[in-house]
């Protein structure tokens, strides 16, 4: 029993330090992609600082669907923004994975390339338009309907006549004698 908590230690220690550098290894892959791509529906948008610019602009993006492979093949737009930061945006993209390449103009340089999952829009249904008018009535049996007030009146005087008769039956029962 005590040489097994040490043991597990260990072995755990082990697993953390295999897994560390894997770990920082994909963070710095991503980071070295130097674009950042995002969706909002059927919009697709990235933005990177790589590219500066010179006389003909800072480059281009293209999107690509999960059939293409190359950069022409793409629906192609130009970056814009300024040195700081550019950005390219498409809309109406079907949905599907889709990867984005970036390529600036001043190097010709690939400056990143991102997978990127767009979503289809959710189905809206319609709410009911069918609700209680006076809210939710509980009971039993007719107690949804709205009597009126010789109706009520009526049954308040046969549960009294009710409550009478059984008064009168248990006291006769009690002493005979008695009316």
């Amino acid at each position: 029993m005590h040489t097994t908590q040490p043991l597990l230690r260990s072995c755990l220690t082990g697993a953390a330090a295999a897994v560390l550098p894997l770990a920082l290894a994909a963070g710095t892959a991503e980071a070295a992609s130097g674009i950042s791509v995002s969706t909002n529906g059927s919009t697709v948008s990235v933005t990177t600082s790589a590219c500066t610019s010179n006389n003909n602009g800072f480059g281009r993006a293209s999107l690509l669907t999960s059939g293409q492979s190359n950069f022409a093949q793409g629906r192609q737009a130009d970056l814009s923004g300024t040195n700081a930061g550019q950005s390219a945006l498409w809309s109406n993209v079907s949905p599907g994975t889709h990867t984005v390449i970036v390529i600036c103009n001043r190097d010709g340089a690939e400056a990143g390339r991102q997978s990127v999952i767009v979503s289809p829009a959710p189905t809206r249904t319609p709410a009911p338009t069918v609700s209680p008018s006076r809210g939710v009535m509980g009971g039993l049996g007719g107690a949804t309907k709205d009597y009126g007030t010789l109706t009520l009146a009526a049954g308040g005087a046969l549960v009294g006549t009710g409550v009478l008769a059984t008064v009168w039956f248990l006291r006769r029962r009690s002493k005979p004698y008695r009316l």
